[in-house]
């Protein structure tokens, strides 16, 4: 999705986007609701399966909401910063596990294939890192917007549910300077041990960190710009993914730590750009429980992973997709000729 069938090309044609914004469908919601209080079950017995239901119901703009045509959407980019030695892994990775999503390889495979979803995987320009953001904005006003735009092509019609993800060597790191940047505290309250980097080498990547931020502190002017000097390709496409899919009304669930970088961002410059988003796991890395806090997005599952590729969003989709069919296929008390609590 881009303006008038042509890219994006500024951050300020992005920023004009947010009057286009369209908020939750109170009409759809509200039927939800009063569906949800006569189903033959006592009243909040299926907890947060029913808030998700009555979720997808408002922002779907339908009151028997579906998960029929789920789709992952995995974007991947490399970073100038994994020079500097901030992950156990060297940036040809990111490649190399492309290679291995579109073979079939990944863990987000076996778990789109569960869902009987799609993936698609995009690829971010990967002979073409992100500058060292120690030392300059890791892009420029128009490759943010370029990268944003590219993302928005991931949401297509006939998407009912859009989970997102991403893979890149470095992205921790970027992630981790996003929420210092946005939310202040010190470098080592964000920064985590990504693909594992202990001792000295996590001593670096804090510093790394520490550094970038401190770089562009004084010139940032919102969270737009907070992407733009200390993020990444990927990133950055995950964003405009996100901001499509609220213009299309279809529900986003967010992946873990990384992901949720691209989310904040939006939500430092327009809180209801992530209004429509679910997230869809507490990851073990870095701070995110905080980053969650500060979204107000209460994680779907807490299993203790931190892989990334879209995997925590593309297995909370299931209970999305389970309550959705809770919600549509149980019987009213009416229709059942079952007796309603007189409590």
């Amino acid at each position: 999705m881009t303006t008038d069938q042509n890219p994006i090309a500024s951050l300020s044609e992005i920023r004009a986007l947010r009057k286009s914004l369209p908020g939750i469908d109170e009409v759809s919601r509200d039927a939800a609701l009063a569906r949800n209080a006569i189903l033959t079950k006592p009243a909040g017995a299926l907890g947060d399966l029913e808030d998700l239901a009555i979720f997808m119901a408002g922002w779907q703009g339908k009151a028997m909401p579906t998960v029929n045509h789920p789709r992952t959407a995995v974007f991947a980019g490399n970073h100038g910063v994994a020079a500097l030695g901030v992950s156990a892994f060297p940036a040809e990775v990111t490649a190399q596990m492309v290679q291995n999503f579109q073979v079939g390889g990944a863990a987000v495979n076996q778990l789109v294939a569960d869902l009987d979803g799609d993936l698609m995987v995009h690829e971010m320009a990967l002979d073409q890192p992100t500058k060292d953001f120690t030392k300059q904005p890791a892009m420029s006003d128009e490759e943010c917007a370029q990268a944003m735009s590219y993302g928005m092509m991931a949401v297509e019609p006939g998407i009912d549910l859009l989970m997102l993800g991403e893979m890149g060597i470095a992205n921790t790191t970027s992630a981790a300077a996003i929420y210092h940047a946005l939310y202040g505290g010190d470098a080592e309250d964000w920064t985590g041990p990504g693909t594992g980097v202990q001792g000295d080498a996590l001593t670096n990547k804090i510093n790394v960190v520490r550094e970038g931020v401190a770089l562009h502190r004084d010139a940032v002017v919102d969270g737009l710009d907070v992407l733009a000097r200390l993020g990444g390709q990927e990133i950055a496409g995950i964003a405009g993914a996100i901001l499509a899919a609220q213009m299309a009304r279809v529900p986003v669930v967010l992946d873990g730590y990384i992901c949720c970088a691209a989310a904040a961002c939006l939500h430092a410059w327009a809180p209801e750009s992530i209004d429509h988003c679910l997230a869809g796991h507490l990851s073990v890395e870095g701070a995110h429980a905080d980053v969650l806090t500060r979204l107000g997005k209460k994680p779907i599952l807490q299993l203790g992973m931190r892989l990334g590729e879209g995997s925590g969003a593309t297995l909370a989709a299931q209970m999305v997709r389970s309550a959705c069919n809770l919600h549509r296929g149980m019987s009213t008390f009416e229709d059942a000729g079952v007796s309603e609590s007189v409590h």
